[in-house]
């Protein structure tokens, strides 16, 4: 990200007030603004309300995010004439998101106060028409991300309630709608479901209009409901994007337990069910234990004995276990250079980062050495936890896929390998040990939003750092020209999924590598000469002669400076590039091929 950390005096935009950020709104843009290095976003928002305060909302979010929006604006309430009768103008705004904005009171086909249950799911289907007539249209001719809310409770339960019993009744419908709406999304790779009813319920509803503002202004909603919705939307938009955090790390002593273990010992920490303070110790390490579940790795980092440290894990209440931990710092070293460490060890970036310790100085002196790192303000008290980081969104998911499901037994596995490699002189014999196979193809179907996802994610092994949205990818998929390989990598410790990408353009003779990238963690097994021989075979199946490539550096890539020399390349120097920038190209003639430890399993022969 940026250098928005080190603006003087940046307020903490995840757990700022409405009125905090509208105070000093002008300002923060002024000087988030000038922060380098921001990635344009075109964004156009269609509203059934007006929706100049929950952009101006979101262009902080996304500036200190490092983007740099562009907004288009529909006029109040034109959300489905400028989707499905007027497109045009969106089509020239030429959006990477489309965000549709609108509320219960944009519903149009609410059932009579008389209606049966047989009737209901008529009134339902005839909402979602409407809905799916924008998500269509938005599909066919726009052809990016849309997000798009489902619906808050309405202001009045007319019904008391029977309201949400009754099939006449609105709550009840817009419940039926709601559910409508999430399963559209799980059939609708671009379409994204921001989670209004959750976001208002959590605000209040009586936090959530504002009747007066909209009957003069047509602004529906409060500050503080502007404000969450922008926090959402800046997530989700993070999410997209693959910025969203990976890693949550935890101090033990009063964070995992409650009490001193080396001097209370293990058989005195808090945990457990015995006492209020024990259990709810309890429940956030459950909490943590349903991040790990979902994909997000835990790692330790204790000013500690490790031996002692670990033995807190082995109370027979501890609902976290030493192998749920994928990186285990407990020393008495400084906090902070641990947390460097568990960096380097895990090969990611601070950025995706979040550490979490109950002791204020701690806290603020890994926020101070280790800009990027999320820092939240805890507190002491463990009921809190979990409500603190949540509330700041860091997790936020785009898509599930298996492979954010099982991240942490990958990184587990990958620590099985490397316990392996210390046993061999020759690491050729170690790569052999493994007994890699490799599934290379062409793009397929089932695997875009996974390779539209690693696109967006992978910084560190990524030739270009180009970023392609899912449909981009679907535009990849079927040009004749294009060569898209994905890789995907077994060994006998598991399946590493999904890990290569590569996005050759041809040009006559030529083809243009646009875009290599692989995940870090298949470092160092040779998957890139793998994934170089299919594409010289596919690239010699359609006549060409020569693959070319650039390297273009970033903070993060430096580590690939390499990849095209060692590969056998040769230097092409081309003075448009930019400063740093390399150019390589490779003579197919006579091609030998350079994989000899994976097993390729499949891929289409051209």
């Amino acid at each position: 990200m940026p250098d928005a950390y080190k603006i003087e005096g940046m307020i903490d935009l995840d757990f700022c007030s409405a009125d905090e950020l509208l105070l000093r709104r002008r300002s923060l843009r002024r000087e988030l603004s000038a922060v380098d290095g921001l990635q344009e976003l075109r964004i156009a928002v269609l509203g059934g309300s007006t929706t100049d305060q929950i952009v101006t909302t979101l262009e902080i979010f996304l500036l200190a995010a490092g983007f740099q929006p562009v907004f288009h604006q529909s006029e109040y309430g034109r959300y489905y004439d400028d989707a499905v009768y007027d497109p045009q103008t969106l089509i020239d705004f030429r959006p990477n998101l489309v965000y549709i904005h609108t509320s219960c009171r944009n519903v149009r086909n609410l059932p009579p106060l008389n209606c049966t249950e047989s009737q209901l799911p008529g009134y339902v289907e005839t909402e979602l028409n409407r809905f799916k007539e924008i998500w269509d249209s938005l599909d066919a001719r726009v052809g990016c991300q849309v997000i798009q809310n489902n619906f808050e409770m309405p202001p009045h339960a007319i019904l008391g309630n029977m309201d949400a019993v009754a099939a006449g009744g609105e709550n009840r419908f817009l419940m039926e709608l709601n559910v409508a709406f999430a399963r559209e999304a799980t059939r609708r790779p671009r379409l994204l479901l921001q989670d209004v009813h959750g976001i208002s319920a959590k605000v209040g509803l009586r936090n959530w209009f504002d009747w007066t503002l909209f009957f003069n202004f047509k602004l529906l909603l409060q500050p503080a409901a502007n404000l969450e919705l922008a926090r959402s939307l800046n997530a989700m938009i993070q999410a997209i994007y693959g910025k969203s955090r990976k890693v949550l790390v935890l101090d033990l002593d009063n964070t995992l337990w409650g009490g001193t273990i080396g001097d209370d010992g293990v058989d005195k920490i808090l945990i457990g069910r015995e006492t209020p303070q024990a259990e709810a110790y309890t429940a956030f390490q459950e909490y943590c234990l349903s991040l790990r579940n979902r994909g997000i790795l835990l790692a330790i980092c204790s000013k500690n004995d490790e031996d002692i440290a670990k033995a807190g894990f082995s109370h027979p209440d501890s609902i976290l276990k030493l192998e749920h931990i994928s990186c285990f710092k407990a020393n008495w070293e400084p906090k902070h250079e641990n947390i460097a460490l568990i960096a380097k060890e895990l090969n990611l970036g601070v950025d995706s980062f979040v550490f979490v310790d109950d002791n204020p100085a701690e806290r603020a002196i890994v926020q101070a050495q280790i800009p990027g790192v999320a820092v939240p303000d805890i507190g002491n008290d463990v009921t809190h936890y979990a409500e603190v980081i949540q509330a700041a969104r860091y997790f936020e998911p785009a898509s599930l896929s298996r492979e954010d499901r099982e991240r942490a037994a990958l990184y587990a596995s990958n620590l099985q390998r490397a316990d392996q490699a210390a046993t061999f002189n020759n690491y050729g014999e170690y790569l052999d040990s493994l007994d890699m196979s490799a599934e290379i193809d062409s793009f397929k179907p089932v695997y875009l939003e996974r390779i539209a996802q690693l696109t967006n994610k992978t910084n560190q092994f990524n030739l270009t750092s180009r970023r392609y949205t899912l449909a981009e990818m679907e535009v990849a998929m079927r040009d004749r020209n294009t060569i898209a390989l994905y890789g995907k990598l077994s060994d006998r410790f598991g399946d590493n999924g999904l890990i290569s990408i590569v996005l050759g353009r041809r040009d006559g003779d030529t083809v243009h590598i646009d875009l290599w990238l692989m995940s870090c963690r298949v470092l160092k097994r040779s998957m890139e000469t793998a994934m170089l021989d299919a594409l010289a075979e596919r690239a010699l199946g359609m006549g060409v002669k020569v693959v070319r490539g650039n390297y273009l550096p970033t903070a993060k890539n430096s580590m690939v400076a390499d990849h095209y020399s060692r590969l056998g390349f040769q230097p092409c120097p081309q003075p448009s590039l930019p400063e740093g920038a390399t150019a390589w190209q490779l003579n197919l003639t006579g091609y030998v091929r350079k994989n000899s430890h994976i097993r390729v399993l499949e891929y289409t022969h051209v």
